[in-house]
């Protein structure tokens, strides 16, 4: 990891749960509430923090099998859809970050392995979808992330120029996996990389730059300003 800051970067796509917006313990309470239908121990926080970073389509085969992740997709997103927009939370610094991208002109999407449609509600809710160009969640291309699918998606058909200095930020191996299958600048928020049981090697991975937070990033985003 480079001791320099990165440079100004003319694309940046977010992940969105716990990159943004602080969701662990409604993912964390709507998969028990599943597991407890499907004879299942819960999980912790922490193993749902180390084992969620993967989409439902691509993850709940391996937990379920392939006979019974249909009806437990259905039961998990039920348990979703009525709890998290009220408990749906900003990062710090997450909002502030959005605007200090927005004024520099930079162009910002959204690549999550969260349904999309509960995806675009979050952001509809907090009043953040004018701050994207484009919000592609799980299912939305013909494959989820690590693949780069919805990243160029999210970055549009005339977007080669972005492509440049694009920068992927996030939370988890798969953010970094992402960020690497693109060639985007893998940026790390947080003071841990999650679901680091997902992928082989993935222990290994790590990112271009680290911030603890938000916070730590805008002032950075920022200081772009002044020479751009």
């Amino acid at each position: 990891m480079s001791d320099q800051l990165p440079h100004p970067p003319k694309a940046v796509i977010f992940d969105w749960d716990n990159t943004l917006v602080d969701s662990w313990g409604t993912i964390q309470a709507a998969l028990n509430m599943t597991f407890a239908e499907f004879g299942k121990e819960p999980w912790t926080l922490d193993e749902t923090k180390q084992r969620v970073a993967r989409s439902l389509r691509d993850s709940f085969p391996v937990l379920f099998g392939e006979d019974k992740w249909h009806a437990a997709k259905d039961s998990f997103y039920a348990h979703f859809q009525s709890i998290h927009l009220e408990t749906l939370t900003p990062l710090a610094g997450a909002y502030d970050l959005l605007c200090a991208l927005r004024d520099n002109g930079t162009y910002i999407g959204v690549v999550s392995n969260k349904n999309g449609d509960f995806l675009r509600k979050e952001a509809e809710h907090l009043g953040w979808t004018e701050f994207f160009g484009k919000i592609i969640g799980a299912t939305d291309a013909a494959n989820d992330k690590p693949a780069p699918d919805p990243v160029h998606m999210a970055m549009g058909d005339s977007s080669a120029p972005q492509y440049e200095n694009l920068w992927f930020v996030g939370d988890s191996v798969v953010d970094i996996q992402c960020a690497r299958n693109v060639g985007a600048t893998a940026i790390l928020i947080g003071n841990e990389i999650t679901g680091h049981s997902d992928g082989q090697n993935s222990a290994t991975l790590s990112p271009d730059w680290h911030f603890g937070d938000c916070e730590a990033l805008v002032g950075v985003v920022k200081s772009f300003s002044k020479v751009l």
